[in-house]
């Protein structure tokens, strides 16, 4: 008789030592830089999330150009007060772009897998997280342009074409590990393979979908998830409206003042992930840093929202709110939206693009149901808008502050194998 065992990495490891740190003595001081082959694969990715972001958006930014264009209007209208509030949000044609959208998620999250030291990794994915803000700043900022003095057809032309020709740049450059990378330095590869060999198993093992079910930590990052693009998107698709609406400005003219929250956004996005691994450095809980980034990009934004629509309309005070609110919003890129690394290292590819996927589910109800209470209450549309954000994002909130964890879960271990 023969046996074979495959012993669990974290086998004798108690729960506190699984979800802390890497050996301060075992990362070189000279990897440690942007100059490095990880961090150029973090702003390759960044570029991607850029042109899927820019992509995505350009659908509701030109909603108003193909509606006009229909309707044989020769000038095109920047504002957005003729087109109806349910073209608005897109729900017909946006929300198909979304599965592709999660595949791409999962398989970034397959790359930190193998590329993301654990002290690293809160920085290396908002690093490359961010670029869905820059990509919406972009497209506020040039859609309406693009459309007016090209027609609505080259927003796609232009944006989609940077797409193909960075596809190539990704064939070239992107590796699927350390190991197989031709051009990273040996001192960088022994530096990642060593920090992870006790997190990445060369033995694919099928994903427990029955103990998947069962898990709370899972079922709080895809809530959370839900409840954070309901916010994400509401800002997104209709913080141009409102300002629209309530200060009668032309959102043509004005590209900057709807875009320019979204810059914001793209700097705290970079260094929420650096506050993150500062805060590991100095002996948080990894799961207590999880908590406090994903407390920041969800309670500040829906509070100031709801105030908003409480406050008499002043120029001034609704911009600094909207900015705020929309700055906060990425620090959830180092919460939830890598705790899947956490939590199942080895399935983190599967488990991130599934619950992008249960959270733009958010980005078809929110402006099917917004759209409907804005036409249903012209008084009071806004404040029902951001009053139901609130409950919704609340609640996913307080889920995942209950049962969040950065764990590795029982079920996402190394199984033990027997022969006979």
């Amino acid at each position: 008789m023969a046996t074979m065992t495959e012993l669990s990495p974290t086998a004798g490891k108690t729960k506190h030592s699984q979800d802390t740190r890497v050996d301060e003595s075992l990362v070189p001081k000279k990897v440690l830089s942007f100059r490095s082959t990880r961090y150029g694969i973090a702003f390759i990715a960044h570029f991607c999330n850029f042109i899927l972001m820019a992509q995505y958006a350009a659908i509701n930014i030109s909603m108003v150009a193909m509606v006009n264009g229909t309707n044989h209007q020769s000038q095109f209208n920047g504002s957005t007060e003729s087109l109806p509030l349910d073209a608005l949000g897109g729900s017909n044609d946006a929300p198909n772009s979304l599965p592709a959208e999660g595949s791409i998620f999962g398989g970034q999250h397959a790359l930190w897998e193998r590329w993301g030291p654990p002290r690293e990794r809160s920085r290396l994915c908002t690093l490359a997280l961010s670029g869905m803000m820059l990509g919406t700043f972009a497209i506020i900022l040039l859609g309406g342009i693009i459309s007016q003095t090209l027609g609505w057809p080259f927003v796609f032309y232009i944006f989609g074409g940077i797409g193909c020709v960075y596809c190539l740049l990704w064939f070239v450059l992107v590796y699927d590990d350390p190991v197989s990378h031709p051009w990273i330095s040996v001192t960088e590869k022994e530096y990642i393979v060593s920090s992870l060999a006790q997190q990445v198993s060369p033995c694919k093992q099928p994903l427990p979908f029955k103990a998947m079910l069962g898990s709370l930590p899972l079922y709080a990052i895809c809530l959370c998830s839900f409840s954070h693009q309901w916010l994400v998107t509401i800002l997104i698709v209709y913080m141009p409206t409102y300002i629209s609406s309530v200060f009668n400005v032309n959102i043509r003219d004005n590209g900057f003042l709807s875009a320019f929250p979204f810059i914001i956004s793209w700097v705290t996005g970079i260094l929420g992930g650096q506050l993150a691994d500062f805060l590991l450095t100095k002996n948080f809980r990894l799961v207590t840093v999880r908590k406090i980034a994903t407390f920041l990009g969800n309670f500040p934004s829906s509070v100031l929202l709801v105030a908003l629509s409480y406050l008499t309309p002043d120029y001034i005070t609704t911009m600094t709110l909207l900015i705020v609110s929309c700055g906060f919003t990425p620090f959830c890129q180092s919460g939830i939206y890598i705790n899947a690394l956490d939590i199942a290292p080895r399935h983190s590819s599967f488990l991130m693009g599934a619950s992008r996927e249960f959270g733009y589910t958010a980005a078809i109800l929110a402006p099917t149901v917004s759209g409907f209470l804005l036409s249903q209450d012209p008084e009071f549309g806004w404040r029902n808008v951001f009053l139901l954000l609130f409950a919704i994002n609340l609640s996913g909130l307080i889920f995942y502050l209950v049962f969040g964890d950065a764990v590795v879960q029982d079920w996402a271990k190394d199984r033990k194998l027997t022969r006979l």
